[in-house]
């Protein structure tokens, strides 16, 4: 369970990211910042969403794997990561592009989609380089 208590402090950090970001961006824009800076600030806490969103899918995924289902039936990890990162991403670019509003009222902004999807890639090499797994018992 260590590696998925490393994903649990992980996302603990994304999460204070993301409230700071939200909690103090409009703040920021006010005191009047360059334009690729404002467009930042509003559209960041996408990744941050992808983020959280994959690695939340990807703990309950291995956690899943590893209870649910038995040991010559069970999932290698990789195929637990990609799937995460396609509900994932199914979930967040659908939201977007304002098929449906599971997340929130949103508005279709190019950047925002930009940012969830580099958030999507991001916990893609994440997990790739982390490679969390539940070990046997």
């Amino acid at each position: 369970m260590g590696d998925i208590r490393k994903l649990i402090r992980i996302q603990i950090l994304v999460i204070i990211l993301f409230i700071f970001l939200k909690w103090s961006r409009r703040s920021i824009v006010e005191q009047g910042v360059p334009e690729f800076i404002e467009i930042t600030l509003y559209s960041l806490p996408n990744f941050w969403e992808a983020i959280a969103g994959t690695i939340t899918l990807t703990a309950i995924g291995l956690v899943a794997n590893h209870k649910l289902l038995l040991p010559a039936k069970r999932l290698q990890e990789y195929s637990i990561y990609l799937l995460s990162i396609i509900i994932g991403g199914v979930f967040v670019i659908t939201q977007e592009l304002k098929i449906h509003n599971l997340g929130g009222d949103n508005i279709y902004d190019p950047y925002d989609l930009g940012f969830s999807i580099t958030g999507l890639i991001f916990s893609y090499l994440l997990f790739i380089k982390l490679k969390p797994s539940i070990k046997p018992d």
